[in-house]
């Protein structure tokens, strides 16, 4: 195979398998390394590509390949470092929309009358079982279940009232 055949024949899916090595790799310099690097070898092996059926099928499993053995490699302790970094981009929007929803409950519950603002702390919060509760505000476990419903619904009636939460 020669060098304008070689050109003709895998150039065409270049944009391929960087899209492929972009997804597994995340960086954009390491996808452009790992598809030179596929380049460079199936330049070296290029009389032996007529055997295969489609050349572009077998670059993409060389890109692939390529890209999983970087990943494992010991040299690819910067691509983890991007890896939980893009991950944790995540995690922080989430962290922060659950912190932002629990700010909202405890402004809601500051709402509530004292003794169901009480044993929905104690229950929710703090986890305490209903006779521990009941004992702790002198009172019996039905009144405790009865004030821990009533403040949970009014709870959650002021946030579909003012935030739409839970409403799709």
């Amino acid at each position: 195979m020669k060098q304008a055949e070689f050109v003709n024949t895998i150039l065409p899916f270049k944009d391929r398998l960087y899209r492929i090595a972009k997804r597994y790799l995340v960086s954009t310099d390491e996808a452009n390394d790992a598809v030179q690097e596929v380049f460079l070898k199936l330049w070296k092996n290029k009389k032996s590509l007529k055997k295969y059926r489609s050349a572009e099928a077998f670059a993409i499993t060389m890109t692939k390949n390529y890209c999983l053995d970087r990943l494992k490699s010991k040299q690819a302790s910067n691509l983890k470092i991007v890896h939980s970094n893009y991950q944790n981009r995540d995690n922080l929007e989430a962290k922060i929309e659950a912190d932002d929803g629990v700010a909202l409950v405890f402004k809601i519950m500051d709402s509530l009358p004292e003794q169901q603002k009480i044993i929905l702390q104690l229950r929710d919060v703090e986890q305490f079982e209903f006779a521990e509760i009941a004992k702790m505000i002198d009172s019996n476990e039905t009144a405790v279940r009865v004030a821990l419903s009533r403040a949970r619904k009014k709870v959650r009636d002021q946030m579909v009232k003012q935030y739409n939460y839970g409403i799709q």
